[in-house]
């Protein structure tokens, strides 16, 4: 831990506000960027939140200054697929060209280290279904493609000056804070344990599967499926191995190990105690019949270790937080 101060952006969404628990939980200094269409203001609780866009250079330049910012962690972004396709132009803005415009604020100001959110999408499909950081990177959507222009920058950016940074590749982010504090609130989430927890509760009036026909052992899509508390983990160990003085790095985060969409829906229906309504419709254009990570690398150079790696965990942290929503509604902002 330093004197200076660790600025989440968009740490008021989902997995921002599990790392910034973290952050503070062992005393850091941090302060939030959210301009909270997505975001909850009661997710980052006492923790100083600034209401604005990462895009806007002179509030960015401003925050950097006043809170003296050495390191970024970089959440902000959109990140619905299908809306990626069908509005490509709001994600290479909301995405690349905000993400360019922190970049060049933060070389300005000096910072040291920034840790940059990227995902899965950026390899596509990946012929065997497995996906290591050296893999082609072949995205299938603007949203790929979006964070791939993003990691670039920041390569080009990390070789041309001081700074230093890790990108991690997320792949199936699910799950809820175990003790119950924050969860995934995002409304119309399509995120599949998310889907299935809101049908569990009476939210939806059914879960859907897209494709039953993949060259999988049940037919179902298979996905590297990661709790949320573990990802946030990996950013504070991003964060730990930079002030170290790592060189800049990047890592997939996932457990190497995946699930069937059936498997999943069988996890919800045993710990929920009650059997889903499915529908079985078509494949989805672009979905990969398995997308699992091979994640050595934040595991050896990270020292990364995962607590919540079952699929029973990360279902029962999720019914748990659906429960309470149900009970107690957040609504974006609030």
């Amino acid at each position: 831990m330093t004197n200076s101060t660790v600025l989440v952006t968009g740490g008021a969404g989902y997995i921002g506000s599990h790392t910034v628990l973290q952050l503070v939980a062992r005393g850091e200094r941090v302060v939030v960027l959210d301009n909270l269409s997505t975001g909850f203001r009661r997710a980052v609780g006492s923790v100083p939140l600034v209401v604005g866009n990462v895009g806007d250079r002179a509030l960015v330049d401003k925050v950097l200054a006043d809170h003296k910012v050495d390191t970024i962690i970089h959440f902000a972004a959109a990140v619905i697929v299908p809306e990626s396709v069908t509005d490509p132009l709001k994600y290479y803005g909301n995405n690349t060209c905000a993400t360019r415009a922190l970049l060049e604020a933060a070389s300005n100001a000096g910072v040291k280290h920034v840790v940059f959110s990227s995902t899965a999408a950026v390899y596509g499909i990946p012929a065997d279904g497995v996906a290591s950081e050296e893999t082609p990177k072949s995205p299938i959507n603007p949203y790929g493609t979006s964070k791939l222009m993003s990691e670039w920058m920041l390569r080009d950016l990390s070789a041309a000056t001081p700074l230093r940074h890790v990108v991690l590749r997320y792949f199936n982010v699910a799950g809820s804070d175990p003790e119950g504090r924050i969860g995934q609130s995002t409304a119309k989430a399509t995120l599949l344990i998310k889907v299935a927890a809101e049908h569990a509760v009476g939210k939806r009036p059914h879960i859907s599967v897209f494709g039953t026909d993949f060259p999988t052992p049940d037919g179902t899509g298979v996905r590297d499926y990661i709790h949320v508390a573990d990802l946030a983990t990996a950013h504070l160990n991003a964060l730990d191995y930079l002030r170290s003085g790592g060189p800049s790095l990047t890592a997939n985060v996932g457990y190497g190990q995946g699930y069937s969409v059936r498997e999943v829906i069988d996890s919800v229906e045993k710990l929920a105690g009650l059997k889903l309504t499915v529908r079985e419709e078509p494949r989805r254009a672009g979905d990969p019949p398995s997308l699992i990570a091979k994640a050595d690398r934040v595991r050896d150079v990270l020292k990364w270790t995962p607590r919540y790696n079952q699929l029973d965990t990360i279902v029962r942290t999720s019914l748990d937080w659906e429960k309470r929503l149900k009970a107690e509604p957040w609504q974006p902002g609030s």
